[in-house]
């Protein structure tokens, strides 16, 4: 097992990183977006959009101009908790900025035997885990070039990946998420 570190310590992989950055999301909520100041609108049905002074926003797009991929699988519940409301509407505006964000039930997951955890693959190279507490806070993560940790993840990639709905389709599908 490798040594927790701060979320900060592996945030240069979203810049250095040189074909994928690669995530997937399997918690129903997350502290981070309950205390984010688009909670309480996304709770209201309120609309996100690529937001060009979003330092997320502009990073996915500076990636993207140079060839990168930013993709996500995230898994929702059916129905969708908050948690997952929340990522489905502010999620449209980090697909406007250029990621490729899909959504996979939960069910199907279970099925697919994907593990309940979260983390980030750089280029099919580097691993960061993420580990939470109990309420859905971010402790720290844990990066690895381990080859079968690696290796581990590009198998539950592929596999989600592959049987993931793309945002728009699965947000128009969802009754909750219009």
């Amino acid at each position: 097992m490798t040594a927790l570190e701060p979320f900060e310590s592996a945030a240069h992989l979203f810049r250095d990183f040189q074909h994928t950055a690669w995530r997937l999301e399997t918690r129903r909520g997350y502290a981070s977006d309950r205390n984010s100041p688009n909670w309480e609108p996304s709770r209201r049905g309120a609309d996100f959009t690529f937001a060009p002074d979003n330092p997320w926003h502009r990073n996915v797009r500076a990636q993207i101009r140079q060839g990168k991929r930013f993709e996500r699988v995230r898994l929702v519940d059916d129905p969708p908790t908050e948690g997952q409301r929340f990522l489905l509407a502010t999620g449209a505006g980090n697909v406007a900025a250029g990621e490729d964000i899909r959504n996979l039930w939960r069910a199907d997951a279970e099925r697919l035997a994907l593990p309940a955890a979260d983390f980030w693959l750089f280029d099919s190279r580097v691993l960061v885990r993420f580990v939470f507490d109990d309420q859905d806070v971010t402790l720290g993560v844990q990066v690895t070039e381990d080859p079968a940790a690696v290796v581990h993840a590009c198998q539950v990639r592929d596999a989600a990946w592959h049987h993931a709905i793309p945002t728009a389709t699965f947000r128009a599908a969802v009754p909750s998420a219009r």
